[in-house]
């Protein structure tokens, strides 16, 4: 495992964190696009992750930076969220804590050779985190002609990554703890 190279998996994790500006930028006025922006960063999370284990190409870097440059965007979607009065400030906080409590144990425990893998719990909480913020960033817009409720739907899968980002969360330290 080498500390820097560039290679795909690393420039899709440093391209995820390039995407956050674009994406606030235009969220506001282009909520479509900036749907659109966050999905393609997402996107990048999930193929970082595959073709650096696929490839044998993964890095102390890569390590470090992808659950780093995840926080990044998904911390700056929340805040969005809740400057467009979508989401609950209390719950973008928990969500928040959470995040930095978990990749500072990771970080703890990588100073020591010890790797924290992601666990299913906090898979789930992503993919649950994702598609609350695209439905909750879609309201208002074309969408709205569909006949589901995209807000209703976004409430509902934030409250589920809110559940399942405590548990994971309590799963990740508990990991942590065995492992020093």
């Amino acid at each position: 495992m080498t500390t820097l190279r560039f290679n795909l998996p690393t420039l899709l994790t440093l391209s995820r964190i390039v995407l956050i500006p674009f994406f606030v930028l235009s969220v506001y006025q282009h909520p479509v696009l900036g749907a659109l922006i966050f999905s393609v960063a997402s996107l990048t999370d999930f193929l970082d992750g595959y073709l650096a284990r696929r490839s044998g190409q993964i890095t102390t870097f890569g390590i470090i930076m992808d659950p780093l440059a995840d926080k990044f965007l998904v911390i700056s979607a929340l805040i969005v969220l809740v400057d467009m009065a979508r989401l609950s400030a209390f719950v973008a906080i928990i969500l928040i804590v959470r995040e930095f409590l978990v990749t500072g144990l990771r970080v703890v425990a990588l100073s020591k050779d010890i790797v924290i893998p992601a666990e299913m719990g906090g898979k789930l909480k992503t993919t649950a985190q994702i598609t609350s913020i695209l439905c909750l960033i879609l309201v208002g817009t074309v969408f709205d002609h569909l006949p589901i409720d995209l807000y209703d739907i976004g409430t509902v899968f934030i409250w589920v990554a809110l559940v399942l980002s405590v548990f994971s969360g309590i799963q990740y330290t508990l990991s942590f703890w065995k492992k020093i």
